[in-house]
């Protein structure tokens, strides 16, 4: 784990008239393709009829022109693009999750991560339920489908359903006539809903998902909130809402989102300035230039500069041009890697003092290489400061930090990890700070006007969890799926 892994994207279309919605998935599933490079799927519900793919890999490796036309057009479609925070990566984990069953089909995308996921999954197997995935989302397909076997409409089934199912979970439900959205009752991760000039309604992960498909953000979805979108218009569901305080992921704004997105009201790129800011108060350093690393490094860096007084440079160029396709010939190569990913630009660092930002130190290692890179360009000092605070906790709702055992700041101090990367000094946000970093959020949502503490969970930081958490580490279904149906899972998808 040499970086913190990105949440999974979410995206859903319902249109008032056919049109080719599969285009318009793909332009949202690019926007969020930071959330999740894994895998992606697309689902197109044209009257009642729904053809799906999803696949392994980027989004245009995924869907190229050939695939997108087989989509075709629709009233409604999903999208969804994967990183792997519960079950192992294959073809057979990808969303979104299509059922078929006796009311009707449903197709499902999932982000976040359930606490109480393997508990169900023992329950529903007992049953009878046959499970093809290792993932959380199979087990929600099923509860909502077994919900809806005695309830009057899908919606009613997913209220029954949130009942069940504790801890991240951001959905978008699509059924024949309907398409819902659904955001836990802690508001883990960002949901939010637009619509287009055709009167289009839109379901996204983030804002800047409906800028790509030409709709306008109307807001956020409060924690709790169920929103149906048919023919006969858009309403709300609030049974799940104000049953507890809101917990929005502090490191959506530190991290996992995208700089243009708004969340909950608040601008993310402002949220990044904030922490730099922050940094440059709570640890200042006599340096000549401040550089970040890319991407979510570099509005922290700009933020931290602003604050300080010390000129903002350009000192790291990023290759945008390598994806998770590039193949590295053998270990010697994997740890040069860095050198490839990012380059110094000599002129900007040489011969002087830098402070160097990052949006976080996981293991260290990454950090070392890129320190080095730094002074080989001839930086004279180096002062390493990250717009986030130390990870000291395990995440148990869909940030891949799963051991202390990886987290260098759970063995080291400061200084000694200062020197272990190379660092002339180091200095983490605080945590008081890190819930500080948004800004003019709105009321509807759950959160006070000035973005206090109390909206935030920062368990990663500060060990405080919303929720009960599983007694022994993740709740990941492979723990307890035979060895030999994972490998033979793995090698045939």
């Amino acid at each position: 784990m040499q970086k913190i892994g990105e949440e999974c994207g979410v995206f859903g279309i319902w249109s008032p008239v056919r049109q080719n919605l599969a285009y318009m998935a793909y332009y949202a599933l690019f926007a969020l393709q930071h959330r999740g490079q894994e895998a992606a799927g697309i689902a197109v519900n044209d009257d009642g009829v729904f053809r799906y793919h999803r696949d392994l890999g980027l989004v245009h490796e995924v869907f190229g022109k050939e695939k997108l036309d087989r989509l075709g057009e629709g009233h409604i479609a999903v999208g969804h693009t994967r990183y792997s925070t519960s079950g192992i990566s294959n073809r057979s984990n990808a969303q979104p999750v299509v059922v078929r069953h006796i009311k009707g089909s449903m197709a499902l995308c999932h982000n976040g991560n359930l606490v109480n996921s393997l508990e169900l999954r023992e329950e529903l197997e007992n049953e009878g339920c046959i499970f093809h995935s290792t993932t959380d989302t199979e087990v929600i397909s099923y509860l909502i489908t077994r919900a809806r076997l005695h309830t009057a409409s899908i919606e009613e089934a997913v209220n029954e359903t949130v009942n069940r199912i504790h801890g991240a979970f951001s959905l978008v439900i699509m059924s024949p006539t309907k398409l819902i959205a659904v955001r836990d009752p802690h508001g883990f991760r960002p949901l939010c809903y637009g619509m287009c000039e055709d009167g289009s309604v839109v379901f996204a992960s983030e804002s800047c998902a409906l800028d790509a498909v030409g709709a306008k953000l109307v807001r956020d979805l409060a924690p709790g909130e169920i929103v149906v979108a048919d023919p006969n218009g858009v309403r709300s569901i609030k049974d799940h809402c104000g049953e507890c305080r809101p917990s929005l992921c502090v490191f959506e704004y530190i991290y996992f989102a995208r700089p243009d997105s708004v969340i909950d009201g608040s601008s993310v790129h402002e949220a990044r300035l904030r922490a730099g800011s922050f940094l440059a108060l709570e640890h200042p350093v006599q340096a000549d230039v401040v550089i970040g690393v890319p991407d979510s490094g570099l509005d922290a860096a700009l933020g931290f500069a602003r604050q300080s007084g010390i000129p903002y440079g350009i000192g790291l160029l990023k290759n945008k041009y390598i994806g998770r396709t590039f193949i590295s010939p053998g270990q010697a190569a994997r740890e040069d890697l860095v050198k490839i990913k990012l380059n110094p630009i000599a002129e900007t660092v040489k011969g002087k003092r830098v402070v160097l930002i990052d949006d976080s130190i996981v293991r260290g290692t990454t950090s070392q290489r890129i320190v080095k890179l730094v002074r080989d360009a001839g930086a004279t000092e180096v002062h390493f400061r990250v717009s986030s605070p130390a990870f000291l906790n395990p995440c148990y709702y869909g940030t891949d930090i799963d051991s202390r055992e990886n987290l260098i700041a759970c063995q080291h101090t400061n200084e000694e990890i200062a020197k272990m990367i190379g660092a002339d000094s180091l200095g983490y946000l605080s945590v008081e700070s890190a819930k500080r970093l948004a800004k003019g959020v709105t009321s509807e949502s759950g959160f006070d006007a000035n973005g206090n503490v109390a909206s935030y969970c920062a368990a990663c930081f500060d060990g405080v969890y919303p929720t009960e958490v599983p007694e022994s580490g993740k709740d990941r279904f492979e723990q307890k799926i035979p060895k030999e149906w994972l490998e033979r899972h793995t090698k045939t998808n």
